[in-house]
């Protein structure tokens, strides 16, 4: 089948590469967000999709909106007919970052088709993974569905499921559908072709959100179960990362693992919420209802480290009994 492509960062760059190499699709060209400003000089870069189209000598277009009343939203309109009459049928999306108004929607024979990383109905909108995960979801997975002007909402034209480990951060899992989502889009591509992918509604009434993450969300909030904080902060690993504050700086952490027994540490240990315990090889912390051990963290102003090491090197926090706590939120903030 043609089709144009359209994404922006990492994940989609990872399923453009594979429809390009992989697949018998043919990218016509791809739509993409335009370079944006980033590192210490601020200079323009291009999106990773920008940059893989360019690899393959692909036509790229960088639209600032597709929006009826943008500057050249005729020129754009008359772009993406100019496609469907040279006989692209779809276009497929992944994290393209623009909103896609209603009248452009139809003018693909197939539509535009989304690469989603959920189970929808299950968490429609812009962090499904972290999503899951914060909520303790055991499987997600990765969706394929039509577009249409309501969020996520549109018929659905494949699926494929994925395990949540007990461990897996927001980037091990998102990794995972990444590469099992670009063999699922190829494939519903070739579906819709045959005519043997038959779109389904979705079930509406079953749909739950997934709003965008922000830093206040990554705040530990350490009076909550241990599953729960755990769980929190897998979610928001690698960005924008878990923190915590302790005599007013901010701490980031790494992955916090279940303590299971032992007179210290254990669920029994009497560490309160935040309390810290640290021995010669871990660091433990309290909470609502037991403890965790902190793997890494990340001191004000340092690298990440292991956490055994930096209380190791903090010996003076330790020594002759201080109490040792960080912060859990403020009563009343989010």
């Amino acid at each position: 089948m043609k089709i144009l492509f359209a994404g922006t960062p990492e994940p989609a760059a990872v399923t453009l590469e594979y429809l390009l190499t992989g697949s018998e699709h043919e990218v016509v060209a791809v739509l993409t967000q335009p370079d944006a400003r980033r590192g210490r000089g601020r200079s323009l870069h291009p999106s990773r999709v920008a940059e893989v189209a360019d690899a393959h000598g692909v036509p790229v277009h960088k639209f600032a909106s597709l929006k009826p009343d943008c500057e050249d939203a005729g020129q754009v309109r008359d772009i993406l007919r100019g496609y469907a009459e040279g006989g692209v049928e779809a276009v497929a999306v992944v994290a393209y970052g623009q909103i896609l108004p209603g009248d452009v929607l139809g003018i693909f024979t197939h539509g535009w088709i989304n690469l989603h990383f959920s189970l929808l109905p299950r968490w429609r909108g812009a962090a499904p993974v972290q999503a899951a995960i914060a909520a303790g979801d055991d499987t997600t997975g990765a969706t394929t569905f039509r577009i249409v002007p309501e969020l996520d909402a549109g018929p659905v034209t494949g699926e494929v499921t994925e395990t949540i480990g007990l461990e897996d951060t927001a980037d091990d899992l998102l990794t995972r559908l990444t590469y099992a989502g670009r063999v699922l889009l190829a494939d519903t591509l070739t579906g819709l072709e045959s005519g043997a992918v038959v779109p389904a509604e979705q079930a509406d009434e079953e749909s739950t959100y997934a709003a965008k993450i922000s830093s206040a969300d990554a705040r530990v909030d350490w009076r909550g179960p241990a599953a729960v904080v755990q769980r929190t902060a897998r979610a928001h690993t690698p960005a924008p990362g878990p923190w915590t504050v302790m005599d007013g700086e901010r701490y980031k952490l790494g992955l916090m693992l279940p303590v299971g027994g032992g007179d210290a540490v254990g669920p029994d240990s009497g560490l309160r919420p935040g309390q810290l315990h640290a021995t010669k090889e871990a660091l433990f912390v309290g909470t609502g209802d037991g403890v965790l051990e902190i793997t890494r963290i990340q001191p004000p102003g340092k690298k990440m480290m292991a956490a055994a090491d930096w209380a190791r090197g903090r010996s003076d926090l330790f020594a002759d009994g201080r109490t040792v706590v960080f912060e859990s939120t403020a009563e009343g903030e989010s």
